[in-house]
């Protein structure tokens, strides 16, 4: 199997007002959508870039994990069975591993149990 990025989740942070940080935990994925098509808007305006040339590529250099590939999984600890605003761009194609086990009380060997499972799955990437 080749690198994986993995990721987990527990329980969702506070919110936070979108003016106190530029960081992935520190605001929404929605926040993170509107602050990225803002800056491309301000992009535009200053003749930067052409609308025409705005794809997921574009899209992707003005998030703030632009830096770091897409997760190919995402571990959910306590059961939760949603994404919590969290991601919401980057987690399109990103494999879900829900567990009940607590954050607090996550061990590796929790951790290699997901991986296992994620091994043992069949990506498709939206294709049937």
């Amino acid at each position: 199997m080749s690198a994986t990025s993995c990721i987990c989740a527990s329980r969702p942070r506070a919110p936070t007002p979108a003016s106190s940080s530029s960081s992935p935990s520190a605001n929404s994925g929605r926040v993170e959508i509107i602050e990225a098509v803002h800056s491309i808007i301000r992009e535009i305006k200053l003749g930067h870039l052409d609308s025409a040339q705005i794809d997921e590529q574009v899209f992707n250099h003005h998030l703030y994990t632009r830096y770091y590939p897409d997760p190919d999984l995402l571990i959910r600890t306590s059961g939760e069975m949603r994404l919590s605003n969290f991601l919401l761009w980057q987690l399109s194609y990103t494999e879900i591993y829900i567990t009940p086990t607590l954050w607090p009380d996550f061990r590796r060997q929790n951790f290699a149990e997901a991986l296992i499972d994620y091994g043992n799955r069949q990506r498709r990437f939206g294709s049937l």
